[in-house]
């Protein structure tokens, strides 16, 4: 098994319900964030990634066909490299719905999460997620609505400066199957497309939002 989907947009671009639309399209079992919450083993390879030591990428996302969604959208660079013949799906959202999405979820949980009762693994990447999202990706500015919609908008350029456009499909989650489809050369699924983890959904993994 080795991955044939390498997602390189950012968390609260629809990536949850991407990662379902890949596994109803066959491509799963698919790497995401909640991969991660949900199997303790993996942050050893996130700790070693955020530390700057090398790892085997095969064996970071050994047993996955595809990766959506931080803390592997990090290392999207490293991973087209390690898996030549993947294809990147770069998620994306409106500007405000984006930011709104982040800032209330993601960005919140990475401001208080060292004051929530978590188990020690979800901890211990509340720490990746701050080295790797917070300083490597946002410069420790994730709460600046400006200097993050920046660092997002600097992602897709990057991406579309190194990934050749025929391996690339940028994608927002509104437009269906129809595109998602067509990328990868599967029959549009006769079912709605996923909806997923609004921001109730996000913070029910944390035992309810933070005040």
């Amino acid at each position: 098994m080795t991955l044939q989907i390498i997602g390189s947009g950012f968390g609260r671009t629809g990536t949850r319900s991407l990662k379902d639309a890949l596994e109803q399209l066959n491509f799963g079992p698919c790497h995401h964030m909640a991969e991660v919450f949900t199997n303790p083993s993996q942050v050893a390879h996130w700790q070693t990634i955020a530390a700057g030591r090398p790892v085997d990428w095969h064996e970071v996302f050994a047993g996955y066909n595809a990766q959506i969604d931080w803390p592997g959208a990090h290392v999207w660079r490293q991973t087209a490299l390690a898996f030549p013949d993947a294809r990147i799906v770069h998620s994306v959202r409106p500007d405000e719905a984006w930011w709104s999405s982040f800032n209330g979820t993601i960005g919140k949980l990475l401001r208080v999460y060292k004051t929530l009762a978590l188990p020690p693994h979800v901890r211990a990447m509340g720490d990746v997620g701050t080295d790797l999202i917070g300083k490597e990706t946002f410069h420790d500015q994730w709460s600046d609505k400006t200097a993050a919609l920046a660092a997002y908008h600097q992602r897709l350029a990057d991406v579309r400066a190194v990934i050749p456009a025929e391996r690339l499909l940028v994608f927002d989650v509104a437009e269906g199957w129809e595109p998602l489809c067509a990328f990868l050369k599967v029959p549009v699924p006769d079912r709605p497309f996923p909806r997923r983890n609004a921001k109730d959904d996000f913070w029910a993994n944390f035992g309810g939002e933070p005040a």
